[in-house]
């Protein structure tokens, strides 16, 4: 007799349920094949990733700490055609964390050695098939853990879309939750909101907070971030890093300069995820000098940063759009509207400046993540690509000092 959840699952499919996306899906910069339908499927119990030997310590250990760096990184699914998630282990992330496994080689004797990753979404083509998590993406994890490199991930659509209560949203939550479970801080402990893969923790002088950006309009998610960046230790915590998986600002093909037509209309062409960080977080996270952003859902690099004032000091906030860990990748798009969010945010002199661009051809957004470098109250990246050629975004260089 099947249980109820493989009755629950087998009755979605063959009613024709073949989504992966929380609203409708965007074309990529490059024609593709449809999205097939989903075959019949059986519940697939999700292994959880195995944890690396050494976790980052408790935060009162590492409060002295301020010369490190972390990566960052996101989008690791596979295509919609072909072999892919759930057959094969993703050859493009797995040569990915290859070469971030070389360069946390290389940094381990400096001043700055790597003490963390974290991705910001869209682990698997379909969060709901447990198999794909199992075959495709933990393995490719476990490289990274089994080598004591803790590893933070935030929720992408591709991984937990839907409303809550929406039967896909429920099993491709369940299995990201199950699958991250031994990686973030556990039910019950005052970084994580029970039943959400909502979680934070502190390193050093960073204090990362991941959301899921799914549900960004969610206001018990919303209390819950809050209530951590106000009661926040910033005597410590010089930098806090925001990390989820719908960007505020993004000149590819999910920023809004060019929704298709087969989508409903929406208020300057934003997806509602998108309109909902723009009008419930930013306003947040200025208010808490948040620092950094850290996205991905759009498959490209893109660099953002914003300047404002909070009682007559100028502040910024720099918002990495890095989705570029292995899935299909996108091109330039177009500027996104700004013009309400600059609007809203006048009373502190908001302006959003593009610091670089993606490229107009496939070849010029390479895979890729990011080193970022904490130098006591100074933060600098890194690019790293893994195309043929040196991926070099900034004016001809792959490494950026971020001022303020």
């Amino acid at each position: 007799m099947r249980s109820f959840v493989q009755t629950f699952v087998v009755g979605l499919a063959l009613a024709g349920i073949a989504r992966t996306t929380g609203v409708a899906q965007r074309p990529a910069a490059q024609p593709r094949a449809a999205l097939p339908a989903s075959p019949p499927l059986a519940f697939v119990p999700v292994k959880p990733i195995d944890p690396p030997g050494r976790p980052l310590p408790p935060e009162t250990q590492s409060a002295r700490v301020t010369k490190f760096s972390f990566i960052a990184y996101g989008d690791t699914r596979s295509d919609y055609v072909g072999i892919g998630d759930g057959q094969v282990v993703q050859p493009q992330h797995s040569r990915l964390v290859d070469v971030m496994l070389e360069k946390i080689k290389a940094r381990r004797s400096t001043p700055f050695p790597v003490r963390f990753v974290v991705q910001s979404g869209d682990a698997v083509l379909r969060g709901y098939f447990g198999n794909q998590w199992n075959v495709s993406f933990t393995p490719i994890i476990e490289k990274l853990t089994h080598a004591n490199i803790p590893y933070f991930f935030a929720a992408g659509n591709h991984d937990a879309a839907g409303e809550p209560g929406e039967a896909v949203r429920s099993l491709g939550l369940h299995n990201t939750l199950t699958a991250i479970s031994k990686l973030i801080p556990p039910e019950g402990s005052p970084r994580r909101l029970s039943g959400y893969p909502a979680y934070a923790f502190g390193y050093g002088n960073v204090f990362v907070i991941a959301i899921d950006s799914n549900i960004a309009a969610d206001r018990i998610q919303l209390a819950w971030a809050a209530s951590q960046l106000e009661h926040l230790d910033r005597a410590r915590y010089h930098h806090v890093i925001a990390v989820f998986h719908h960007p505020p600002f993004s000149s590819g093909p999910h920023g809004g300069a060019a929704a298709p037509s087969a989508m409903p209309p929406r208020p300057e062409g934003l997806e509602p995820q998108t309109t909902a960080i723009r009008e419930l977080y930013m306003p947040l996270f200025r208010r808490h000098h948040v620092r950094m952003i850290i996205t991905g859902h759009d498959h490209l690099y893109d660099h953002w940063v914003e300047h404002y004032t909070d009682n007559g000091t100028t502040y910024r906030m720099d918002n990495l759009v890095t989705g570029g860990g292995g899935a299909p990748r996108y091109t330039y798009s177009g500027e996104p509207p700004l013009a309400a969010y600059l609007a809203a945010g006048a009373g502190q002199q908001a302006r959003v400046d593009h610091l670089t661009k993606p490229g107009t051809a496939i070849t010029d957004n390479p895979h890729h993540f990011v080193i970022v470098q904490v130098d006591g109250d100074s933060l600098s990246l890194e690019v790293v690509g893994i195309g043929p050629e040196v991926y070099a975004p900034y004016d001809g260089q792959a490494k950026i000092e971020l001022s303020r």
